[in-house]
């Protein structure tokens, strides 16, 4: 065998055996992030507080307040869908607000209560929302449903206190909303379900209302 075929051997078969290296193998961003926080490098210390607990953290400041949760903390609950704001599948509760994770630094969430779809339920008793899309099975493969309850959650808040919406009636009125299957739909608008259980969800929401 001649030394040019030689070569075109060994490369082919570097190039089969790199194939086949799993996918998994290879270093995600965030993996690297947390192995450079490990070694110290560009690293900042904040202190998130989650469904009422400090978690005290080395972060880069790049780091969204969505891989904090998920990567740092260990709530997975909050599920990160298209990470680019449009999917609402991330929605945690900042203060009481619905916020996209995916698009929030965690440096920027120091001190305010963040809320995830593992701290609604309380003394062991689902929340209302959460017990509403139970009853009403407003969901379907389930990706979604976490971002869908919280941002239900502050949909049910807002109204409460009067905040209108695109197709409110009368944006004057600082009362509480009534809260038809329109402002429900333009109010959750924000989160999308790709199974389509549109109907349901605004069921479970008009029913945590009343349970409320």
């Amino acid at each position: 065998m001649d030394l040019s075929k030689r070569r075109f051997m060994q490369s082919a078969a570097a190039a089969a055996a790199y194939g086949a290296v799993p996918r998994g193998a290879a270093q995600t961003p965030v993996r690297e992030a947390a192995e450079r926080a490990a070694a110290g490098q560009h690293v900042q210390s904040v202190t998130l507080n989650v469904n009422g607990r400090p978690y005290v953290l080395a972060l880069e400041p790049r780091v969204t307040l969505l891989d904090a949760l998920r990567e740092y903390v260990g709530l997975t609950g909050t599920k990160k869908g298209c990470d680019r704001g449009q999917c609402g599948a991330c929605t945690v509760l900042a203060n009481g607000r619905r916020i996209n994770a995916c698009l929030s630094l965690a440096l920027a969430h120091e001190g305010d209560d963040i809320v995830t779809v593992e701290g609604l339920a309380r003394a062991g008793k689902l929340h209302a929302v959460q017990a509403a899309f139970v009853e009403h099975d407003g969901f379907q493969c389930g990706y979604c449903t976490p971002g869908q309850i919280c941002s239900a959650v502050a949909l049910l808040a807002e109204a409460a206190a009067g905040a209108p919406s695109a197709v409110t009636p009368d944006v004057r009125k600082l009362e509480p909303v009534r809260l038809t299957d329109d402002e429900i739909r333009e109010r959750m608008s924000g989160n999308i379900c790709r199974c389509g259980a549109y109907p349901n969800i605004v069921a479970a929401v008009k029913k945590a209302e009343g349970a409320a």
